[in-house]
């Protein structure tokens, strides 16, 4: 029987990616984007914590904000969109836009929870490094120690894995994945089968030589947690991760479970093309590289956790932020982490969801955001067109935002 073809989005490799650093494809020409939300914005709950300021931001920069976040909205198509802001100083601002669930016009809360695509690299990297620090695992370990059938994996280090410099075939870009998956998102993958729809392909450079974002880096990096603890990836993240973090509404789903509140997402990755609900399509295929959930709470005390070092010692987190370059101006790529121009976090891009945690060293500002669509704007990821209209505003001479790749 012959398969359907895939859309040139599906065929070019499905999100999941850290979007400003990797190529995911065109929005197919047939495709009309999600329509943005008439006004129905929610303003956040009390609750912030010593952390930051408990006032708001000044009037006139709540105003600056809210109409760039309209205007995002508007141009990329996005339903509904949470928004954090935390300023030391200034205030902070907390802001929910647009449309939960196209179908009911159930309004975007702030405190709905959201799939957080490759943010959970950051999850994965912190619970590997911790092991470092242990002493059970080192960066210049080859990865053929832990894990057989790696093509070249006597060479490839657990370092270049976690830099993205393995020159490992990415197995979300092939063909047959994209058409397994999209054919029935509610499957189960394996990580080694996972890891099988890349291992097919021949390495594409040595390892070392370059960067390229590849998500069979992050799976392998899970089943060296899992064989040198002896657990599964999912309770050593829980327990050496997120408690210590505090992060209580952040989790590594067994199956496609998804706690409520949360918002649908919408995605055009589908094998016509045609836009649909991903709200509960099954994260296996992501495991260890992406199939994380939090929320916009959480994701604000993870960003200065991550890119401070909380839960490593300071020689670990200094490697850890070695970035080295992507081949895009103003972005490099450390031990699981991004810089751009500055800003120090990872966003996150997989079927119907993205996310954008980061945090700014020089002023211990802090912003996340959270959105229900991953369907390109131009080339470009939403959340990088949102993350470029806020960072406009609060830091112009620090702007999470890059030229979309060809």
């Amino acid at each position: 029987m012959r398969r359907p073809s895939l859309s040139r989005r599906s065929k070019a490799a499905l999100g999941l990616a850290a979007a400003t650093l990797t190529t995911v494809g065109l929005l197919p020409a047939t495709v009309a984007p999600a329509q943005a939300a008439p006004p129905g914005d929610t303003v956040a709950k009390a609750g912030e914590d010593y952390l930051y300021p408990r006032h708001e931001l000044s009037p006139e920069l709540r105003a600056k904000l809210d109409r760039a976040v309209r205007d995002a909205m508007k141009k990329a198509g996005i339903p509904g969109v949470q928004v954090g802001v935390w300023l030391p100083g200034k205030g902070s601002y907390v802001r929910a836009f647009g449309v939960a669930d196209k179908r009911t016009g159930a309004p975007m809360t702030d405190d709905m929870r959201i799939r957080i695509g490759s943010e959970t690299k950051t999850f994965t990297a912190t619970a590997v490094l911790e092991l470092v620090d242990d002493g059970r695992v080192r960066l210049d370990d080859p990865i053929s120690k832990y894990v057989k059938g790696v093509p070249n994996g006597h060479r490839i280090r657990l370092r270049d894995l976690l830099d993205m410099r393995s020159g490992l075939f990415p197995y979300s870009a092939d063909n047959d994945f994209i058409h397994d998956l999209l054919s029935n998102p509610n499957r189960v993958f394996t990580p080694n089968q996972l890891l099988a729809y890349g291992f097919k392909h021949p390495n594409v450079f040595a390892p070392g030589a370059k960067f390229q974002y590849s998500n069979s880096n992050y799976i392998l990096l899970g089943l060296v947690i899992e064989k040198v603890t002896g657990r599964s990836v999912r309770d050593v993240i829980e327990h050496r991760v997120l408690r210590p973090s505090h992060l209580d509404d952040t989790l590594f789903p067994k199956a496609a479970e998804f706690p409520r509140p949360h918002a649908h997402g919408y995605t055009n990755q589908t094998l016509s093309g045609k836009v649909v609900d991903s709200t509960h399509w099954n994260p296996s295929w992501a495991w260890s590289a992406g199939a994380m959930i939090s929320d916009l709470h959480d994701l604000k005390h993870w960003a200065k956790d991550l890119a401070t070092g909380t839960l490593l010692s300071p020689a670990t987190q200094a490697e850890r932020l070695k970035v080295l370059p992507t081949g895009t101006p103003g972005a490099g790529y450390g031990l699981g982490i991004v810089n751009v121009n500055g800003w120090t976090g990872h966003n996150g891009s997989l079927p119907g969801y993205e996310s954008l945690t980061i945090y700014l060293p020089e002023q211990k500002a802090t912003l996340v955001a959270l959105l229900n669509t991953d369907i390109l704007y131009k080339g470009q990821e939403p959340s990088t067109v949102l993350g470029t209209a806020i960072t406009q505003v609060i830091t112009p001479k620090h702007l999470w935002g890059l030229e979309p790749q060809r």
